[in-house]
């Protein structure tokens, strides 16, 4: 393999801001894309109770997903967006195993799609400039450091997997001491504001 993977991959002509915008446009496509399932979510499940009428497969997608909304990931979505309304949409780009969460909840509490698109326009500027530079550079990194010594890119593989497991374990373990100490509260889905 060539010395620098880049020019290996015939990357090294495409200039930085060419790549900021496609992957701008990329990151907007995928989260509108969540905000309108969500939408689609919160009518689907209106539907399914109002009628018993429409497909059994239908109608498990739309129960299934309802029940999705009373998870735990889906609650901070919500409970992010309800509280925040447009700037948690803005800096969910910044996070990791949120972003999901957070644009399919703006389309579960329907916020208004002009608000959602003015948000979500400068985080996913962030997200693209991020990439474009520090997360491509990680992810040659780790192809040049397979490439080195596989044996050491499986070692920081897993010791970041380690890493990850004890903070999530730790999480876990937080959530469920507190859960005990907390009434539960029933799914939250429909749409209660237009924040």
């Amino acid at each position: 393999m060539d010395d620098d993977p880049i020019s290996a991959f015939g990357l090294a002509t495409v200039p930085v801001g060419i790549a900021v915008v496609l992957l701008f446009f990329v990151v907007l496509a995928r989260s509108h894309a969540t905000y309108w399932a969500g939408r689609g979510v919160t009518r689907g499940a209106q539907y399914v109770h109002d009628s018993d009428r429409g497909f059994a497969w239908w109608r498990s997608t739309m129960e299934h997903l309802e029940r999705w909304t009373s998870t735990r990931a889906a609650q901070r979505g919500l409970d992010l967006v309800r509280r925040w309304g447009a700037v948690a949409v803005t800096l969910a780009y910044l996070t990791v195993g949120l972003q999901t969460a957070v644009f399919a909840s703006a389309g579960l509490i329907r916020m208004r799609y002009l608000r959602f698109t003015l948000a979500s326009i400068p985080g996913s500027l962030a997200w693209a400039v991020i990439w474009a530079t520090v997360g491509f550079g990680a992810v040659w990194a780790g192809v040049r450091l397979f490439v080195a010594s596989p044996v050491a890119a499986i070692a920081v593989v897993l010791l970041l997997a380690v890493a990850i497991g004890w903070g999530v374990r730790r999480r876990l373990q937080r959530n469920a001491a507190t859960a005990q100490h907390e009434p539960a509260h029933p799914g939250r889905h429909a749409a209660e504001s237009d924040a």
